[in-house]
């Protein structure tokens, strides 16, 4: 008789969750996280309380001859650059103890945070069986490899090594009153390497995986393995402090020594402000996958308004620009958000068939643009309803839906246009504008009654 045995472990850095719903036993049962908020602050403090530090735990077979030279001259050049004062006493600072100062070892014993930074390429067996590789794949339009790269710590080096690979190419755009374009580079060279920087600070090297960069060809897309511990980026940029709890706090207070990273939790913020600046799309932070957090830095312009309006409005509050960023992707605004923007006049339509308002449209001498995609008042249609009649005597309904389709706002689908070309033709005969002769498709529109004898069509008319 054989047995198997199966043993499923608890929770670590997140909820149990499936198809992105976050679930909890209760008793014998199973039932959703979200319906007992009591439960789920309990967990989640559980979750994110302090634990021991992978980054900070020493490696007692390693020694310094297991480091890099290079590495460590190029981390002491860091050091003095983000420490000017003290430069002649960097120089009396033999190896040992200047990687105690910058708290890449301890007591003179070589870490895990010493390997990743500063490691020869041979010496990443010491970190097993966690795993210290960032790998660069270069992908076509539909999605196929065509190029990819390993590279191994020291890391400090590395990172140049991998950014070096992608290419950046240059975006040009004609700013509304010029006569000359705006040339820039598709990714902005503190982004992608702070984007990286934060890979590294919180891949949860547990989960024993890699870091990635997948260049597409108008978009990089970065990844780590762990969950994102504050949560949400907004709350994260709102509130302007950094979080209370880190996965590698030796880790990244070593990458701060080192002029890696500013200071640790202030990079993400940095980075939508230097985006913004730009005048390029937010970058799209992906949580939705339980211990995988993806960052896509776009490195193409997708709406000509939202440009035009970040030029113009240099008063606009970064949480205002994620928002309005979130309507050129066509992506749903939260309650606040939608209700913030509609009050300062930067978004017209219903939702979700949301459009950057007649204001930014004038700031870029676009009206024609904005006049097809807002939505006209009903009496208008209707006028331009009863001058086509007017004309042409009669209209087999096909004839009318064609007519109308390309002038009522992109904004509706077909289906939607169709529909409101219904509903207004049934209305416009119920008021009696319209009458229709026959039945089904063959019926034939025409005006109730001539015009001057018709004051409903003549109100119409204006």
């Amino acid at each position: 008789m054989n047995l198997v045995l199966w043993e499923v472990q608890p929770a670590f850095g997140s909820p149990v969750q499936f198809k992105h719903e976050e679930f909890i036993r209760i008793g014998s049962h199973t039932k959703k996280l979200r319906d007992f908020p009591s439960k789920a602050s309990e967990l989640w403090h559980l979750l994110r309380a302090p634990r021991e530090d992978w980054s900070a735990q020493v490696v007692e077979a390693a020694s310094i001859s297991d480091l890099d030279p290079k590495a460590i001259a190029f981390a002491r050049e860091q050091y003095r650059q983000k420490n000017p004062h003290q430069s002649d006493l960097i120089s009396t600072w033999d190896d040992l103890t200047f990687l105690n100062k910058v708290k890449a070892c301890l007591a003179g014993k070589v870490t895990n945070t010493a390997l990743i930074l500063l490691g020869k390429e041979e010496s990443t067996h010491f970190l097993s069986p966690a795993q210290a590789r960032i790998t660069w794949i270069l992908r076509d339009e539909k999605k196929k490899d065509l190029d990819y790269q390993h590279f191994d710590p020291p890391y400090i080096l590395a990172v140049d090594l991998a950014l070096a690979k992608i290419r950046n190419l240059t975006v040009r755009h004609l700013p509304n009153g010029t006569l000359f374009p705006l040339e820039v580079n598709q990714y902005d060279p503190w982004v992608m390497r702070e984007t990286l920087h934060n890979c590294i600070a919180h891949q949860d090297y547990s989960l024993c995986g890699r870091i990635c960069i997948v260049e597409n060809p108008s978009s990089l897309l970065f990844t780590n393995l762990g969950s994102f511990i504050p949560g949400s980026v907004e709350e994260m940029i709102r509130s302007d402090a950094p979080p209370e709890i880190y996965r590698n706090p030796f880790l990244g207070q070593a990458m701060v020594n080192l002029n890696m990273i500013d200071t640790i939790g202030s990079g993400i913020k940095r980075i939508f402000t230097v985006q913004r600046q730009r005048n390029f799309p937010m970058p799209d932070y992906i949580l939705n996958e339980s211990n995988i957090v993806s960052v896509r830095l776009l490195g193409q312009l997708l709406d000509d308004n939202y440009t035009q309006l970040l030029l113009s409005r240099m008063d606009l509050d970064l949480m205002d620009v994620i928002a309005l960023d979130k309507v050129q992707k066509h992506r749903p605004l939260s309650p606040d958000e939608f209700k913030q923007l509609r009050s300062q006049n930067l978004i017209e339509g219903r939702r979700p068939n949301l459009f950057l308002s007649a204001k930014v449209a004038a700031a870029t001498d676009e009206k024609a643009a904005y006049i097809k995609n807002r939505t006209l008042d009903k009496p208008h249609y209707k006028a331009m309803v009863v001058s086509f009649l007017e004309k042409f005597g009669g209209s087999k309904r096909e004839d009318l839906d064609t007519f109308l389709r390309d002038k009522i706002s992109d904004i509706l689908s077909k289906d939607q246009k169709t529909n409101r070309i219904r509903n207004m033709l049934q209305e416009m005969r119920r008021e009696g504008i319209l009458s229709a002769e026959g039945h089904g498709t063959g019926a034939i529109w025409k005006l109730a009654k001539p015009k001057e004898n018709n004051p409903i069509v003549s109100r119409v008319n204006g």
